[in-house]
């Protein structure tokens, strides 16, 4: 089994991103599948082109995207992406698209593929705060989700995919409101490898009950 893992650039400023930071330290090889790490550009549409280069290159079979999500506390494995560009804030080529789809002929929303909750498990059990995320956002975390999911959807129905959040650093909240989140590179990572084990390990999800209330 092959496992492509993806993990943003920088952005909005910032000198670092935890996503790729904790990708780099994954081993080559999880549970026994081979684990393929790309850092990817924090910009709308050309997420795409990266991953699916390496989709082209490798032919995996499962793909997950990880990003920032600061002020996040724990591992938030997303469910759901969305059809939808909102930026807040420009991307890394100054694009900032409002209420515009991602693609045209695409679902409203693409559900994740990947065994959300049984990741989730497996983090938990190693003492790892995480939770299933329903709201990816509407910037590059969400494009390159339901980018993926579309591409799989049209073209690769063997394939499996999801996206992973992840909180920031530790030296990232230097001058952020005292009790901002953080969790260490090498935490996110264990968490990130605790998922891939679980995407190995599960065809289908666990059947435990999550949701929110809000």
């Amino acid at each position: 089994m092959k496992i492509l893992v993806t993990g943003f650039e920088p952005f909005g400023g910032a000198v670092i991103n935890p996503a790729y930071e904790a990708v780099k330290l994954l081993p080559d090889v999880i549970a026994g599948a081979e684990v393929i790490k790309i850092e990817i550009p924090t910009v709308f549409g050309r997420d795409e082109e990266v991953v699916r280069a390496a989709v082209e290159k490798h032919h995996p079979d499962a793909v997950l995207c990880v990003g920032q999500a600061g002020g996040r506390s724990g591992i938030t494995v997303e469910k759901v992406a969305i059809n939808l560009m909102e930026a807040r804030i420009p991307d890394n080529e100054g694009k900032q698209p409002l209420d515009t789809p991602i693609r045209e002929d695409g679902e409203n929303a693409y559900f994740a593929s990947l065994p959300v909750k049984s990741m989730v498990q497996y983090m938990k059990e190693a003492k790892i705060p995480a939770r299933v995320s329903y709201t990816a956002g509407t910037f590059v975390c969400n494009d390159i989700m339901y980018r993926v999911l579309y591409m799989i959807d049209k073209e690769y129905p063997h394939m499996r995919g999801g996206f992973v959040h992840v909180p920031y650093l530790p030296e990232q909240t230097l001058d952020l409101p005292e009790g901002t989140p953080s969790m260490p590179a090498e935490m996110i990572a264990k968490a990130l490898a605790c998922g891939i084990r679980a995407i190995v390990e599960n065809e289908a999800d666990v059947k435990t009950i999550s949701g929110e209330t809000h």
